[in-house]
């Protein structure tokens, strides 16, 4: 039986008359509104009642509250458009109407299609009566408002669903019933009997094209069985209806071929014609009248037909080479037809993917248009590649490495079509594809983009011949003195890579004197790199273009004093520098150390400088530190210790407080000197002197001395990579730090990571760490009462209670690099992270997360964002410093598993187990692959549909998961490579129901590649415990080897 609503809307529907209809509608709604106390609730006591008067006025005075602020309007229903003949006219009409038209047509065929039941309780077919009829007509009337676009509707509309609409379209339009569209004959037909066939049939063939393209499949929500079933019934009935569209396709296109042979217009139905048919004006036969409904010209339609038409060829071509050359006319005439039209529009198709379709039909079918007044790039390279012309495609994409015409896809297409051919047998073709593969590698260098796989296998295997070329098409790709600063700055990254990345230092000594390089290359760049080969092989004579020196400056009066002031940017020797300074005083008196806009000092010390009396020595002062200061940033450590030492000598006989302040830049460029050292991979413990130096710097306190924080910072930094705990914890004057927060922040770390193998210790200085950092990552808030009464949270800036800046904090963690301290850090904002995101399922896992509370008194201050953002800074800093922590790669993995990002994930696990197994040679530690970890991976592989790998990984568990693998084994659509995977498959129940599921399904060689792998004598379950385990670890490895290669 139909629910109440639908039965009286059906009542209603009898009524003729809108009069009647609309009484009925009030009488409806009056009901609605005045329902009458029921009998229950009459007999409530007297109490009872005044209780729930009173709870219904304080809902009453809610609603009005509510009612009193804008709101969203109610959706439209579908039943109000039956009962009004023009709300649909002016619901269509709406810039934003909701439901939207393509959600109205999908809602009133559902209606219309749902099945009765009859007093017998027994499901009937939908009925033809009147409400489904106009239920019906309303659908098309949405169509007809979208001009019959099919675009739009395929992209809104299910296969079935846009079946259903268009047959429905022939019904109303008087397509004889019972016979083949092929056998009509279109120019007898009324004009919008004869659209209908055409508008059906060109879905047809669009349809079976759409079919064949590749297309993710939308995972369903819950698994609910009521979903499934629905979900597999709509998959079964499109699979049917596409069986049928392919079996008529070639019915379908002489269809469409017969009606290019019409030249007259053509009228498609508008919402006037389809409410004429619903009345009865359609007797008098005005909707078959030669002009009656939407006209579309003869060239608007054959330009659409000739573009399906094209579609479809193209697809045929696979199997039918002749069909490329059908295609390529039909999409010729399509070209010239669109160009022929002034307006375009009742023309729906997509003008790029035209163009590519002209493009590969040209390829295809080697098609010279005599319409070009010359060849594009692209029909140049495809008739030399047809030509054999090997040497000449090279050549055209050295050539394009300038000019840029040719998209990367295309190349790397030719890459590939001449990799297929080598793999057929064409071994002559193997020196040009690595030819290619180094001019496509040139291409993405200077556009800034990752280098190719395929060329950096190529760099592992290098020869001179391979090197020379590859330095024949950098030259050539750059454009004399034309060439942009970027295009010249990307290719002298490229050259810094090679220098990387190539071990044969004659090889890398072929690059390093290169002219390219040495043009490309700045000088500290140069000195750099050469520096690296000498340490490489400090025997062999570098030929590298030496560095370049300054010369002597005369003293002569007559220089010209734009060239002494040129002489002194370039200068790094303190007493040339002097001298320079000394002829320019004598040549003119102003303050020469604004002669460079780049030098800068510290604003700690420019008024100490600034102060200086006598000019010359201001400006060799400044000069000299804004040179040392510089030549640190570039860690040229040799010329800072010269230009600092000068400059010390020079301040000490006249200035104690500048004689401090270059002691402790001194100071701050042994640090950074050393960290440098380190960071190179140098495991010598600094000099005794230099912790020395560090430790009186932390202790000085000198009256009106300027400090720069960094310093400080960089030294509290230093003593905590070197593992100067016990000076942090137990020797720092506690004056320092109640008024230094880097010391206060690294006596934290100190205890911290001090106390870590106890826990029980540990916990009480973890706790002050914990609150320091909290307070860092925490906003303050400001109560605020709102319009309405009540009171809201403001949240401000960075709370000024935390000892440092969030900021700060971030560039103090981004100087420190011990494991110990970063692993501590880690886990703190792990826990922390997990504490205010309060999401148990996606929880980041670290170490050491048991010293940390697991509460926070108030989480409200807290910035949920920042300590999001902090954590992923963190964690990925501490990677590019060890990228084989397998402990950071787990909550790194983690951290995308949490966002989502599985493919990410499922990398950053896979090589957490490779670091600790030696590439999965080795059985991976059950703490690395803990239960956890594997289900994650599990579900990683299930989000991205590689439901086989789901299967093989739940045989990694402690315990089986069968449910989950016997459920992944039933998907049909999976994006892995499936039965490939089976012999790394060792559990016999799985490869049994693996057998059974194939069988089912009529699956003969995938069922036999499943025996076969359970056949193996070494998986029989009567053999030897340690047969079988070996056996599993056997195949544990090669399978994660195997998705290792996948996801590396």
């Amino acid at each position: 039986m139909l629910p109440v609503h639908e039965r009286f809307v059906s009542f209603c529907f009898c009524f003729r008359g809108t009069r009647e209809r609309r009484l009925l509608m009030t009488f409806l709604l009056l009901l609605a509104v005045r329902r009458p106390v029921t009998h229950r609730a009459a007999r409530r006591p007297l109490l009872h009642r005044r209780v729930h008067q009173r709870r219904m006025s304080s809902e009453t005075t809610d609603r009005v509250a509510v009612s009193s602020r804008p709101s969203t309007p109610l959706q439209t229903s579908w039943f109000e458009f039956l009962l009004d003949g023009s709300l649909l006219e002016k619901h269509l009409q709406k810039s934003n109407s909701d439901p939207p038209p393509v959600q109205l047509i999908i809602q009133f065929l559902e209606q219309a299609s749902k099945p009765s039941v009859n007093e017998q309780n027994q499901v009937q077919p939908p009925a033809d009566n009147r409400r489904n009829r106009t239920l019906k007509l309303l659908a098309l009337e949405v169509a007809a408002h979208l001009k019959w676009d099919l675009d739009a509707l395929e992209k809104g509309l299910t296969i079935p669903v846009l079946n259903m609409l268009l047959n429905e379209l022939l019904c109303v339009s008087k397509v004889p019933p019972g016979v083949k569209h092929v056998e009509l004959e279109l120019s007898t037909l009324p004009p919008t009997t004869a659209m209908a066939v055409i508008i059906y049939n060109r879905w047809a063939i669009r349809t079976i094209v759409l079919s064949s393209f590749p297309e993710k499949q939308t995972k369903p929500g819950p698994h609910q069985m009521n979903m499934l079933s629905i979900v597999q019934q709509e998959k079964e009935m499109t699979e049917n209806i596409l069986t049928v569209l392919k079996e008529q396709a070639t019915d379908s296109i002489s269809v469409l071929e017969g009606a290019l042979q019409l030249k007259k217009d053509f009228y498609v139905h508008t919402l006037r014609t389809l409410d004429l048919l619903a009345s009865d004006a359609a007797a008098n036969g005005e909707t078959e009248s030669s002009t009656a409904g939407l006209r579309i010209s003869a060239d608007e339609l054959h330009c659409q037909v000739h573009y399906d038409l094209g579609g479809i060829f193209f697809q045929q071509g696979c199997t039918d080479q002749p069909a490329y050359k059908k295609a390529r006319d039909h999409f010729r005439r399509t070209k010239e037809l669109l160009a022929k039209l002034d307006s375009t529009v009742h023309v729906h198709l997509d003008e790029k993917r035209l163009a590519g379709y002209w493009n590969a039909c040209r390829a295809l079918t080697e098609d010279r248009d005599p319409s070009d007044s010359q060849n594009s790039p692209y029909n140049q390279i495809n008739g030399l590649i047809r030509a054999h012309s090997y040497q000449a495609v090279i050549e055209a994409f050295i050539k394009d490495n300038v000019s840029r015409s040719l998209p990367n896809s295309f190349r790397r297409s030719v890459l590939r079509e001449f990799l297929y051919r080598v793999q057929q047998g064409d071994s002559s073709l193997e020196e040009v594809c690595y030819k290619v593969c180094v001019c496509n590698a040139v291409r993405d260098a200077l556009e800034g983009e990752v280098l190719s796989v395929r060329f950096q296998q190529l760099l592992l295997r290098p020869s001179k011949r391979m090197v020379d070329f590859i330095l024949e098409v950098c030259t050539l790709s750059l454009e004399k003195d034309r060439s942009s600063e970027t295009l010249r700055r990307n290719m002298a990254t490229f050259m810094k890579t090679l220098c990387e990345t190539l071990e044969e230092l004659p090889l890398l000594f072929l690059i390093s004197s290169h002219k390219l390089f040495v043009e490309l290359l700045k000088e500290d760049e140069r000195k750099f790199v050469v520096e690296q080969l000498r340490k490489r092989s400090a025997t062999i004579n570098l030929s590298a273009k030496p560095l370049p020196s300054f010369y002597d400056i005369p003293a002569s009066a007559s220089v010209n004093i734009g060239q002494l002031e040129q002489q002194l940017i370039l200068l790094l020797e303190p007493r040339k520098i002097k001298q320079i300074l000394i002829e320019l005083h004598d040549v003119a008196e102003r303050p020469f150390w604004r002669v460079n806009s780049k030098w800068e000092v510290p604003p700690d010390y420019i008024n100490v400088i600034l102060g200086i009396k006598d000019n010359l020595t201001k400006d060799l002062v400044y000069i000299l530190m804004a040179k040392g200061l510089h030549c640190i940033s570039i860690k040229d450590f040799g010329h800072a210790r010269h230009l600092f030492s000068a400059c010390l000598e020079l301040v000490t006989e006249f200035s104690p407080k500048l004689r401090q302040v270059m002691l402790n830049e001194m100071l701050l460029l042994e640090v950074r000197a050393h960290e440098a050292m380190a960071a190179e991979g140098s495991k010598e413990r600094p000099p005794s002197d230099l912790v020395s130096r560090v430790r009186g710097y932390l202790e000085m306190r000198i009256h009106d001395l300027p400090l720069r924080q960094v310093v400080g910072e960089e030294c509290v930094a230093f003593m905590l990579n070197w593992r100067e705990n016990d000076y942090l914890t137990l020797q720092v004057p506690q004056s320092l730090v109640m008024n230094n927060p880097y010391i206060k922040l690294g006596q934290l770390l100190a205890s911290t990571c001090k106390e870590l193998p106890g826990p029980k210790e540990c916990r009480r200085t973890a706790k002050e760490l914990w609150e320091a950092v909290v307070q860092i990552c925490s906003v303050s808030i400001q109560h605020k009462r709102n319009n309405d009464g009540r009171v809201g949270l403001i949240k401000h800036r960075e709370s000024s209670m935390g000892i440092l800046h969030r900021s700060k904090f971030i560039t103090f963690i981004k100087k420190l690099r011990e494991p110990l301290v970063l692993t501590t850090l880690i886990s703190l904002f792990v826990r922390l992270h997990s504490i205010v995101r309060d999401d148990i399922v996606n929880e980041v896992t670290a170490e050491h997360l048991s010293i940390w509370p697991s509460t926070l008194s108030n989480i409200q201050a807290v910035d949920v964002e920042a300590v999001a953002v902090t954590v992923k800074e963190l964690v990925s800093y501490a990677l590019t410093l060890n990228p084989n922590n397998q402990s950071w790669i787990i909550t790194q993995a983690d951290i995308y598993f949490a966002t989502n990002q599985y493919s990410a994930a499922l990398n950053l696990y896979l090589q957490a187990g490779a670091v600790c197994s030696d590439f999965f040679t080795k059985a991976v530690p059950p703490d690395v692959y803990s239960d956890q970890v594997l289900k994650r991976m599990i579900k990683c592989c299930s989000m991205m549909n590689c439901h086989t790998q789901v299967a093989v990984l739940c045989q990694f568990l402690r315990e089986v998961d069968y449910m989950t693998a016997f459920k992944a084994l039933q998907e049909q659509n999976s994006h892995d490579a499936m039965d490939s995977f089976y012999e790394y498959i060792w559990d016999v129940t799985i490869l049994e129901y693996l057998t059974h599921i194939h069988h089912k399904r009529g699956e003969t060689e995938k069922r036999q590649i499943a025996i076969k792998a359970i056949g193996q004598t070494e998986l029989n379950t009567s053999n030897p415990e340690e047969v079988l385990q070996l056996a599993a670890q056997k195949r544990k490895k090669r399978f994660l080897q195997a998705m290792a290669k996948l996801y590396f």
